[in-house]
């Protein structure tokens, strides 16, 4: 698929991510979120999460097909250095490595903004995504057992980890997307789309 790119999201991309992520909350425990979100409720999460962090989406032949965004992994001031990474991708687009290039883009990013650890939440078994965590070099932490009920059944959470940074006395503060260098977050996307 050579005419993949990829961009920040704007909030005019709210109707199209909603639609990606439809099948997911109504048809599998992928996500835990069990009701649709409004459209008004989703435009605020795109704006609460990219006001910080980094929010992808790929675009093919003019049409979204995926997106991933980091996300605080936990709250208090201790874990500013950590992430957890999301990604879905439209149905129709799975197995073109588009879930691959979203992860490589958003951990360049978080590099940037001083952190030091990623990641990701599987509901297993899923291969495609815990496949997609041990390709890129993420440990498997463990697993909260039967730890959600969806779609009739009860479902085990994995839980992977990657360390992205150094480990110092003094770290760097999280610094936000928005204090982030412009030039080196472009330069991170035009490499990418190059490569497609």
């Amino acid at each position: 698929m050579k005419e993949l790119s990829f961009r920040f999201v704007k909030e005019s991309d709210a109707k199209d991510i909603l639609a990606i992520y439809e099948p997911y909350v109504k048809e599998t425990a992928i996500t835990y979120e069990c009701e649709m979100p409004s459209l008004e409720e989703f435009k605020k999460r795109i704006s609460d999460i990219s006001a910080d962090y980094p929010y992808i989406v790929c675009v093919f032949d003019e049409k979204i097909v995926g997106y991933a965004y980091a996300h605080r992994q936990m709250e208090r001031d201790a874990y500013q250095w950590n992430a957890e990474l999301s990604v879905y991708i439209d149905n129709k687009y799975f197995r073109h490595g588009i879930g691959r290039k979203l992860y490589c883009i958003l951990i360049e990013m978080l590099v940037l903004q001083n952190v030091k650890n990623v990641y990701g939440g599987v509901t297993s078994p899923n291969a495609n995504s815990e496949g997609l965590h041990e390709s890129m070099g993420f440990v498997k932490l463990g697993t909260y057992h039967s730890t959600g009920y969806k779609c009739g059944a009860w479902h085990d959470v994995s839980w992977f980890e990657k360390q992205i940074g150094d480990y110092s006395d003094k770290p760097e503060s999280f610094k936000s997307i928005k204090l982030s260098d412009k030039s080196k977050l472009n330069e991170i996307l035009e490499n990418m789309n190059k490569v497609n």
